[in-house]
């Protein structure tokens, strides 16, 4: 059995889970997440945790089982705490600040770079060269600071 898979995720008194069919709902004081469950894997709520469980010994599920428990955890754990993710700009005349919903970067093109900021992520400017990503979606907030590293080859 996977070592990911069979750990138990525990729920904290301020998140709601419901479990329909193949897809589960995490509701917290930082908003709500969704996701689909594949068809083989199984959680179940029992009292305060959730347990991941498997319909066969399957290589390809056994890597399912794992993943879904991660992906689970990180909902949990994302509505409660979110997930943060620091940036520092590093070049001569290179600056960011947010306006709206758009984050400009000046990178040292002849034209500000305008990267509008999605749904669900906030992004905060300490300094003028220090960024910080913040949201409740762990692979949103990961995929973001992702494209804004891109922006600068």
């Amino acid at each position: 059995m996977s070592r990911t898979g069979r750990k138990i995720i525990p729920i904290p008194d301020k998140v709601k889970v419901k479990l329909a069919g193949e897809s589960i709902e995490v509701e917290g004081p930082l908003g709500k997440l969704s996701r689909k469950i594949h068809p083989i894997i199984k959680v179940v709520q029992k009292d305060k945790s959730l347990e991941v469980q498997r319909g066969d010994d399957e290589p390809q599920t056994r890597s399912l089982h794992g993943l879904t428990r991660a992906l689970v955890a990180n909902m949990v754990h994302g509505v409660t705490e979110g997930f943060t993710r620091e940036l520092d700009i590093q070049g001569v005349g290179y600056r960011a600040e947010v306006k709206g919903n758009d984050l400009n970067l000046t990178l040292g093109f002849s034209h500000p770079v305008v990267f509008p900021i999605p749904t669900g992520i906030k992004i905060t400017v300490d300094k003028q060269t220090h960024l910080v990503v913040k949201g409740q979606d762990r692979e949103l907030v990961g995929q973001v600071a992702a494209n804004i590293r891109e922006l600068r080859p």
